[in-house]
């Protein structure tokens, strides 16, 4: 885990969820830290510095243009 870094964060799964599937599309490897704490206990989500998408340090650029691109083109929003 230590090549690996945060390029977003979020307080809900459910702001996540596309990203997640779009990511296993493209193969990029990825975990969500802090998701199981902030399901079980959701308003902690903040206190605990919410879940934090962490990918390989070769896939951040990768990462940033897949949130970006599904920002502009969708209807949905990634905060």
């Amino acid at each position: 885990m230590e090549n690996f870094v945060t390029v977003a964060t979020f307080t809900y799964q459910s702001e996540y969820a596309v990203l997640a599937l779009l990511l296993q599309q493209h193969d990029i490897p990825h975990v969500f830290l802090n998701e199981t704490m902030a399901s079980v206990f959701p308003f902690y989500s903040n206190a605990i510095g919410g879940i934090r998408l962490q990918v390989h340090k070769k896939d951040v650029t990768r990462t940033r243009k897949i949130i970006s691109e599904f920002d502009n083109t969708s209807k949905l929003k990634i905060v």
